[in-house]
């Protein structure tokens, strides 16, 4: 017995040896005509299907109500107006009211030659006094320099005029994007954030804590730096004047619908139930130019996404990524993960049994060692992929076992490897055919 648990083991080190090599020789980029397949499957995980196919389909969260923003200044401010006779409870918008570039002229900040619409924005929030508006996570060169891509030691946030009536929360999300325009895949949050030696809510934690404290600093205790967004639902954005284009959507990118949402021009001319706003969230932001609107501006690639590897189209825009975020919080309905030991645990005691098995069968069964060890490679690969998708479906834990698949895969390679070069050591040691590994 104890030479063979020490057999298993050397192999099981020879396995994840292997592991290495093979993740080395792809960053080396060796595998370039697979390049197409392999960023094709990049941005996919087991768990997305779980989220886009097995889980029930919520009820509507009727806490939360999503009014896309209004194209001026001007006619945000009528918005805040109106919406402060509707007495809900906090606002949230999901906009900045700045220059871009920090140029401030009117040839390069044409928004400034309307000096009543700012006026009248900026009095609007102040007026309402329950205005969440988002900042900007940045870094200073110095600090991108050192490559450190989750600090950050500045924010940039809307002009004095706006962000003086309000409270000011950060809206980055981590997406792997370059650039604004960039591809953008969302699956988690910073929750908190410390720049310059300041705490600094995200602008969905911030929504959370003002509608509840008690549960928002529940969630915060967790104290994950990153935190899993349990995504549950998008919103219905169908409108008639583009309905052949929302149509067509509709029919390939069914979502459970979670959120109710109002268009702007309909929520001015004040076609919506008043009572659904009295004590409510209200987040307001870019749902389209209109409802139906195909643009993809503020929009993101998230695991509620229909085709789950090789998408075509984002699924669904920042404001509601952000409203996932707050019912998540509110209903205290999160992801649990594995820690990173974990991970390595059990991939070791996966490959470390496995390998047990085939000496076993090597030994006993020589003749039937190629057809069992590769059966029992399709059932192990199946299974620790049916045991993430299950655990995440029914319990909302997130097995990452990444490390366990590839052990999975690669150790009845290995073992034949492995066997093979103990077989030439033999031959050379003693030079007569070796006998095989297990005897």
């Amino acid at each position: 017995m104890k030479k063979l648990s020490l057999q298993a083991l050397t192999i099981t080190v020879f396995v994840f040896i292997l592991m290495w090599g093979v993740s080395k020789i792809t960053d080396l980029k060796f595998f370039n005509a697979f390049d197409p397949v392999s960023q094709a499957l990049s941005d996919f995980e087991l768990t997305d299907y779980a989220f886009s196919n097995l889980r029930e389909t919520p009820l509507v969260d009727q806490r939360i109500i999503l009014v896309n923003l209004a194209p001026t200044r001007g006619l945000i401010a009528q918005q805040l107006m109106q919406l402060k006779q509707l007495n809900p409870k906090v606002i949230g918008i999901d906009s900045f009211f700045d220059c871009e570039g920090g140029l401030y002229d009117t040839l390069n900040c044409p928004q400034l030659l309307d000096t009543l619409s700012n006026l009248m924005l900026s009095n609007a929030i102040q007026e309402s006094g329950n205005v969440v508006l988002v900042s900007k996570l940045l870094q200073t060169k110095a600090l991108a320099n050192k490559g450190d891509t989750d600090e950050y030691d500045s924010i940039e946030y809307s002009d004095q005029m706006f962000r003086e009536h309000a409270i000011n929360a950060y809206a980055s999300l981590p997406t792997d994007a370059n650039y604004q325009d960039d591809v953008k895949l969302c699956r988690s949050i910073f929750p908190k954030m410390k720049v310059n030696g300041n705490e600094e809510l995200a602008f969905s934690v911030r929504l959370a804590m003002m509608y509840d404290s008690v549960k928002t600093k529940r969630f915060l205790a967790r104290d994950k730096y990153e935190e899993v967004v349990n995504f549950r639902g998008n919103v219905e954005l169908m409108d008639n004047r583009l309905s052949s284009i929302a149509s067509q959507d509709n029919a390939t990118t069914r979502y459970p619908i979670m959120f109710y949402a109002i268009d702007w021009d309909k929520f001015l001319q004040e076609e919506y139930i008043g009572d659904i706003f009295e004590g409510s969230i209200v987040m307001m932001g870019s749902l389209g130019a209109n409802f139906g609107d195909p643009s993809w501006e503020d929009k993101f690639f998230t695991p509620l996404n229909k085709k789950v590897a090789g998408r075509a189209n984002p699924d669904m825009f920042g404001l509601v990524v952000h409203a996932n975020v707050v019912a998540m919080i509110l209903n205290e309905d999160y992801i649990d993960e594995l820690q990173e030991w974990h991970k390595y645990a059990i991939a070791i005691l996966v490959c470390f049994f496995t390998v047990i098995l085939f000496i076993l069968i090597d030994r006993n069964l020589p003749l039937w060692f190629d057809t069992l060890s590769v059966l029992i490679q399709v059932v192990l690969l199946l299974s620790v992929s049916g045991s993430v998708v299950y655990f995440f479906s029914h319990f909302s834990v997130k097995l990452d076992l990444a490390l366990t698949l590839a052990a999975s895969a690669l150790v009845g390679p290995a073992y034949d490897i492995f066997k093979g070069f103990q077989n030439q050591i033999n031959k050379w040691l003693t030079k007569k055919p070796a006998e095989v590994l297990t005897e």
